[in-house]
């Protein structure tokens, strides 16, 4: 047997001035051929775990590609083209016997609103009959499309997403199963007009702990194949963005609708919890000064990288420093220049710097604005680590070169490119041990929990200015399917088949 092995991962925020060109994918991970292998066999993926599958069947392996790329704007025609096109042309001479794709379920291209949809699409247009597994991350924006042309489909169901590996092997069970000829996937589906917002989606917080449990009291039924809940990304403006479920059932299609029923019933019913509810900025930095029991986390959630944001917003960090917050601890400000002077005037130079504030984001008509701060470099570095902690586990991280700035009770990580902080290796790679600090500013929302929940003796939301803000109010949706709750009142959901 022959599998071919592939991802193609972008969470596409259509508000973000970041571009998404093949240099963003290259700069976080892109791969091919035997590469592939080399960089992913070992890791908390589900690409690895498609390939223990493939090395425990005995099949041949063909890794075409794997790319990633942190989120931001729409990913450009010229960058997709070649993801996509690697993956079809390595189907196009025939001889794969099954498809198991790494996927995220958010990417939106120039030209294309549902990137994955179109590739699985444009696989089965190559290939009719080609059983193809698939993963998805827990925001994904999922389509009809994507249920007609896929075979099985399972989705993570922790957020953070520590489950990666196990999801994708679920999935790449369930289609080994159906190769065997001991299965017959079916696959039911169904989407709300909810909105949910990323802040209300942590798995160990209501409403989505419970329903990621009933998903997997679903899957306690042998004929139920995979369950998921999938959030949605709502910093996308499309037709397909908000929250959906789906159930893989074997044979038993009328199965599979009942139970993705049941859930998108109890999602339906919780809907008011998964809006946010916002405090005012001046207001949450003095209830975080107040306390006294460190180290406390501090979220500045509306300029999170893992969302799309310029990870240079300022409005926090200017806040911080108002209130005369001591001991924090800063994660991460995007700023290649500002290394690059960093670098210039060496380790233990007093600098004056014009930190961050470089990126205008025309769609919340915000101009950048940077903060005059006068310091000492602590520290330099490649920005290259790997990640220890549960999320990503095993796999290389670079920020590019890295800077530690320290000013005014705050010691600031400086990267040239764009990383959330979900590992503590963020900090300890550059000298800093964040179980000593008394704040930890983290631009992130709930993937921080991987590495610094263990951590944290509280955790104080902080809500700044930038492009994954909460407050939808901020926000202009032209694409995106009305009505829809909350921008729209709606008492009744009718769903979509």
């Amino acid at each position: 047997m022959r599998f071919l092995i592939a991802m193609m991962k972008h969470e596409t925020n259509t508000f973000s001035p970041i571009p998404t060109d093949l240099k963003r994918f290259r700069d976080w991970g892109l791969y091919e051929g035997e590469a592939v292998v080399r960089a992913y066999r070992g890791t908390n993926h589900p690409t690895a775990a498609f390939l223990d599958l493939a090395a425990e069947a005995g099949a041949e392996v063909v890794t075409p590609i794997v790319a990633e790329a942190m989120p931001s704007g729409p990913v450009h025609r010229a960058a997709y083209a070649y993801i996509a096109g690697r993956i079809l042309d390595a189907v196009a001479p025939g001889g794969i016997d099954a498809a198991f794709l790494d996927l995220h379920g958010a990417m939106v291209t120039e030209d294309e609103p549902d990137g994955e949809g179109t590739l699985l699409e444009r696989l089965r247009q190559i290939a009719p009959g080609l059983p193809i597994a698939v993963t998805f991350d827990m925001h994904g924006n999922m389509s009809e499309r994507i249920a007609r042309n896929a075979t099985v489909i399972n989705g993570y169901k922790s957020y953070p997403h520590t489950d990666m590996y196990a999801a994708g092997l679920q999935a790449g069970r369930a289609l080994i199963r159906a190769l065997k000829g001991e299965v017959d996937p079916v696959i039911a589906w169904g989407r709300l007009p909810l909105l949910a917002q990323t802040l209300r989606m942590g798995t160990a917080d209501e409403p989505m702990k419970t329903l990621q449990a009933m998903c997997r009291a679903e899957e306690q039924d042998p004929a139920i194949l995979a369950a998921s809940v999938f959030g949605g990304f709502p910093m996308a403006d499309i037709p397909d963005a908000g929250l959906s479920a789906f159930v893989v059932a074997d044979r038993d299609r009328a199965k599979a609708q009942a139970a993705c029923d049941r859930l998108l019933d109890a999602a339906w019913a919780r809907k008011d919890d998964f809006v946010y509810r916002h405090e005012p900025l001046e207001q949450a930095v003095a209830r975080a000064k107040a306390m006294t029991d460190g180290p406390i986390i501090l979220l500045d959630h509306a300029d999170n990288v893992g969302s799309g944001g310029t990870s240079d917003s300022m409005t926090v960090i200017a806040e911080v420093l108002r209130q005369g917050l001591q001991d924090v601890a800063v994660a991460a400000v995007w700023d290649p220049a500002a290394v690059q002077e960093m670098i210039k005037a060496g380790v233990g130079a007093e600098i004056t710097l014009d930190l961050g504030g470089k990126t205008d984001m025309p769609a919340i008509g915000v101009k950048g604005r940077s903060l005059r701060l006068t310091g000492r470099v602590r520290r330099l570095s490649d920005g290259e680590w790997v990640v220890r902690g549960p999320m990503y586990t095993g796999s290389k991280v670079t920020t590019g070169p890295t800077a530690l700035f320290e000013t005014a009770g705050l010691s600031i990580v400086v990267t040239s490119l764009h990383h959330e902080p979900w590992d503590t290796g963020i900090l300890t790679s550059m000298g800093i041990d964040p179980h000593q600090c008394r704040y930890v500013l983290l631009k992130s929302r709930i993937h921080y929990r991987a590495g610094f929940a263990p951590i944290g003796k509280a955790t104080v939301t902080l809500d700044g200015v930038g492009v994954t803000t909460s407050d939808n109010a901020l926000l202009t949706f032209r694409n995106l399917r009305r009505p829809i709750f909350p921008l729209d009142p709606m008492q009744s959901a009718p769903r979509p088949r």
